[in-house]
């Protein structure tokens, strides 16, 4: 009993179930941020992008092909996924700040 004892109390000093449910909850922002570049920000600036398939569009040098729609799609979800990070720590260590005081 006591290699359980000691195995629980390593999950609870590490915070080992902290930090798995935040890498479930990252795989499922990643999809949710997809889902907003993708289908709603993207579709909007389709219309002043010519040819208007933004995730195929490319850009040939000879016999090189640039995937410049592939890039930008995944450009805007970084950027996406940044500032909703930004903003949910500048929240919490804002929190943590308050209660500090």
């Amino acid at each position: 009993m006591k290699l359980i004892d000691e195995f629980r109390d390593f999950l609870k000093e590490y915070k080992i179930l902290g930090l798995a449910i935040a890498f479930i909850m990252g795989g499922v922002i990643k999809d949710l941020v997809n889902s907003i570049s993708n289908d709603i920000i993207m579709p909007l600036l389709t219309p002043f992008i010519p040819g208007g398939a933004w995730q195929e569009s490319t850009l040939m040098l000879g016999p090189i092909i640039i995937k410049i729609g592939s890039f930008a799609g995944n450009l805007l979800n970084f950027i996406v996924i940044a500032l909703v990070i930004f903003l949910m720590a500048k929240f919490l260590l804002k929190e943590e700040k308050v209660s500090k005081k």
